[in-house]
């Protein structure tokens, strides 16, 4: 089986090499996938990520998002929790700031801090996924460790990932802290598992 690092690398090629056109096309046609998908209906209070390196642009589905009158958040990497992630309160004025891996997240506010338990769906980047629901991401670990108890338990916020159509493959390499995903969106497809 092909190692998750060459996997990491041939998509993220992949996804990059996609024409602003086809970014644009896919990102407008997830915002239609998601506003079919019943969690995300519901919804009042949804976790997302400012998009980075290829990955489906994300500001689309922000502002529908807002437009539905639900709350955003956004991870910011704990400050003091190695390899966790705390989410913060995003809207049009949340000043932003890089982290570590020069990704864009709100300026650390305590008083912006929402409790994972109060949010009802983690939308959660991967970098490639399977038929079965396995996800591979970016080898940090943040958002297994953030689903860990929705694997144990079921319980907390409804994880579901998005992504390109071309991030899917065939199988991936699953390690033991793997949290598989019980549903994927891509701008074609909602999967469920």
């Amino acid at each position: 089986m092909t190692s998750r690092r060459h996997i990491r690398q041939s998509i993220r090629h992949t996804r990059n090499s996609l024409t602003p056109q086809e970014q644009h096309q896919a990102a407008t046609d997830l915002v239609l996938q998601c506003a079919n998908d019943p969690y995300i209906q519901k919804a009042k209070s949804v976790a997302i990520y400012l998009s980075v390196d290829g990955e489906i642009n994300t500001s689309l589905l922000i502002d529908w998002l807002w437009q539905q009158g639900k709350s955003v958040t956004l991870p910011v990497i704990h400050p003091f929790s190695k390899g966790h992630l705390l989410f913060l309160e995003y809207t049009k004025d949340t000043p932003l700031i890089l982290n570590k891996y020069q990704i864009l997240e709100p300026k650390l506010d305590k008083t912006q801090v929402v409790p994972v338990n109060q949010l009802d769906v983690i939308i959660t980047p991967l970098v490639a996924f399977d038929h079965l629901g396995n996800r591979l991401g970016m080898g940090g670990g943040y958002y297994d460790r953030t689903l860990v108890n929705w694997e144990q338990n079921q319980t907390g916020p409804m994880p579901i990932g998005i992504a390109h159509a071309c991030q899917q493959v065939d199988a991936l390499p699953i390690e033991s802290w793997d949290v598989p995903l019980p549903r994927i969106i891509t701008p074609t497809q909602i999967w469920h598992w």
